[in-house]
């Protein structure tokens, strides 16, 4: 006669732990990765061309290369103002875009896509194949003094 050392109680409780566990991990899940509504992201953004990441060992240049253009991801998913700026950086100008769970993406007029990740609130960014950083933020409103 085999006998199992645990008692049936401690199995029925890890059982029930175990999928209490799952079950709120997949809900913490579905909370991080909701899709933006466009309308919360439409309005006034600055992208930011920097230079390429430094690692540990390469300290970082004195004068970083670095341009800006102003652009707008309209409500109706479509990108107005310097957008030829932003496509000489990509490759393509990009004239859509969409939100993901993890970011956001451009579509360029050549139906290209460029991923940019979340990396905060409001801030996203992509490392191009140069090594170059293209950075998307939300332009804060500018107040006249």
């Amino acid at each position: 006669m085999c006998r199992n050392p645990k008692p049936r109680g401690a199995q029925a409780s890890a059982w029930l732990l175990a999928t209490l566990m799952m079950f709120t991990g997949e809900v913490a899940m579905a909370r991080s990765l909701l899709l933006a509504e466009p309308s919360q992201l439409a309005g006034q953004w600055q992208a930011v061309l920097s230079g390429p990441q430094a690692s540990a060992q390469t300290p970082p240049p004195e004068n970083p290369p670095s341009s800006i253009c102003l652009v707008e991801l309209q409500a109706d998913q479509t990108l107005g103002g310097q957008t030829d700026c932003l496509g000489q950086w990509l490759g393509d100008e990009p004239v859509r875009w969409f939100t993901e769970p993890d970011g956001l993406s451009l579509i360029g007029k050549q139906n290209t896509r460029v991923h940019l990740q979340l990396h905060q609130e409001q801030h996203y960014q992509v490392t191009l194949k140069s090594g170059r950083v293209v950075t998307l933020e939300r332009r804060l409103a500018q107040t006249i003094p």
